[in-house]
């Protein structure tokens, strides 16, 4: 549960708050209570505690709502196992280092060493530990981009540099990246790496600016690492100055030899709002990419993930969750999360029964009326339109909009990939096609019009 809700919450919170204050956190124990789960985090100290319920309290049980479909109250102590350290470092009375020239601290009071000549990096390399090339189920889908990631971590800036992994979300880019770097401090331990995303690198871009530390921030990105692994690069796209900052940062990283690896949700010709001068940039090295996992490893990733959590799993529940959920990996785990924690509160085994019922809004009804062409039928019928309107290529907003509904609604209940449904439109490609389903998405939180045109179009079947 805590893991799921994490992942929700890494999308709303700025990653330099998350790790200070989200990221320390433990799942201490949940129970049923008369208004849905009660759920207890432990924090550090009674100050960290009490930050957290002052700053992210609403945001937590929001998480863990949308994680359990029930209503979640958090409630955030002091866990007994920092209870337990403290007490032990009373005892054997360990002294913090005080501030010296050798030594800045961070906004959070952590210390970072300054760096010396041939040390490690003295910055957070930002690695999770449980993303190796071990735990990384291997199918058709994905097999180069693996290859591909292993051959960087094995021998950096020897042949694959830039690597640029590409894929819609949820397929296992962001493992890779994590793999590739806990590969190079496993086998070179004085490697300096560094993982973030593109947007971490842009507001620390925005803080360095607004209070003169770029001479800093130049000194950390540029000459502070042997391997630097970023994600979600289509993020810095159309902002003029992190283009401008990143291009520099690339050729000093390229020109020095070290390894740069890179994701995104598209190959780069397709980043919209892109400079052309990083976009050729981009496409120097190696391009990989990883399409949705066929059953059969969609079978293999769930019940990998089974095995890793000590989860039981009966077959006949792996094959039918594969059998449905068939384009988001990240999906697939967060329901078999949702699943055990079902199981555990109600004392019962997963079981078809258990998914049928408590899954219903995720998986897919093999008897269910929609199908690319009814779904498609029914939206052009509720807005006048002829179907080769629909399916044509003009993006008068009359057309556009309904398109895009189309586009969401086939997305939602056909489980089809973003560039099997683009042939459906006239072989548009994938990166329009999620455009679109995430515009409607968007459009769903404000749009009561948007909100009734889509219900009614469900309810006509």
């Amino acid at each position: 549960m805590w893991q799921a809700a994490y992942r929700i919450l890494e999308q709303s919170i700025v990653p330099t708050q998350l790790q200070a204050w989200i990221q320390p956190l433990e799942f201490v124990d949940s129970q049923a209570s008369e208004k849905g789960l009660k759920i207890r985090l432990g924090a550090a100290n009674d100050f960290s505690a009490q930050w957290v319920r002052d700053r992210y309290l609403g945001l937590l049980e929001a998480a863990f709502n949308q994680v359990m479909g029930t209503s979640c109250e958090v409630q955030i102590m002091v866990s007994e196992s920092h209870l337990e350290v403290e007490v032990s470092q009373n005892v054997s009375v360990v002294e913090e280092p005080s501030p010296t020239p050798n030594h800045t601290v961070d906004p959070t009071g952590n210390y970072a060493v300054s760096l010396q000549s041939g040390s490690r990096s003295a910055y957070d390399n930002g690695l999770d530990p449980r993303y190796i090339f071990d735990t990384f189920v291997v199918g058709a889908s994905n097999q180069f981009a693996h290859a591909s990631a292993v051959a960087v971590a094995e021998s950096p800036a020897r042949q694959y540099n830039p690597l640029f992994l590409y894929s819609p979300p949820g397929l296992g880019k962001t493992h890779l990246l994590h793999a590739i770097g806990n590969y190079l401090l496993a086998t070179r331990p004085n490697s300096r790496v560094a993982y973030l995303s593109a947007e971490k690198f842009v507001n620390e871009l925005i803080e360095s600016v607004q209070h003169r530390r770029m001479s800093q921030f130049r000194a950390k990105y540029r000459d502070s690492y042997d391997l630097i692994l970023i994600d979600d690069i289509q993020f810095i796209a159309g902002k003029t100055t992190s283009e401008e900052e990143f291009f520099h940062t690339f050729n000093a990283l390229y020109s020095s030899k070290r390894q740069i690896v890179l994701s995104c949700d598209r190959p780069p010709k397709e980043i919209e709002g892109l400079e052309e001068r990083l976009r050729t940039r981009f496409e120097w090295g190696l391009l990989a990419d990883i399409t949705p996992p066929e059953i059969e490893t969609r079978i293999a990733i769930l019940k990998a993930k089974a095995e890793r959590d000590d989860i039981y799993l009966p077959d006949e529940v792996a094959t039918f969750l594969a059998g449905h959920i068939m384009t988001n990996v990240r999906e697939l785990e967060g329901i078999l999360i949702r699943l055990q924690a079902q199981a555990s509160l109600s004392g019962a085994e997963i079981s078809l029964e258990m998914v049928r019922q408590e899954l219903k809004a995720a998986v897919i009804d093999e008897s269910s009326p929609f199908t690319v062409e009814s779904i498609q039928a029914a939206v052009a019928k509720h807005f006048n339109l002829k179907l080769h309107e629909l399916k044509a290529t003009s993006r008068v907003q009359s057309v556009a909009l309904p398109r895009q509904i189309a586009m969401y609604l086939i997305r939602k209940y056909t489980g089809l990939g973003f560039k099997e449904i683009g042939r459906f439109f006239g072989g548009k490609d994938h990166s329009t096609i999620m455009h679109g389903c995430k515009k409607v998405e968007a459009e769903l939180e404000t749009s009561p019009m948007i909100r009734e045109a889509i219900q009614i179009i469900q309810n006509s079947f």
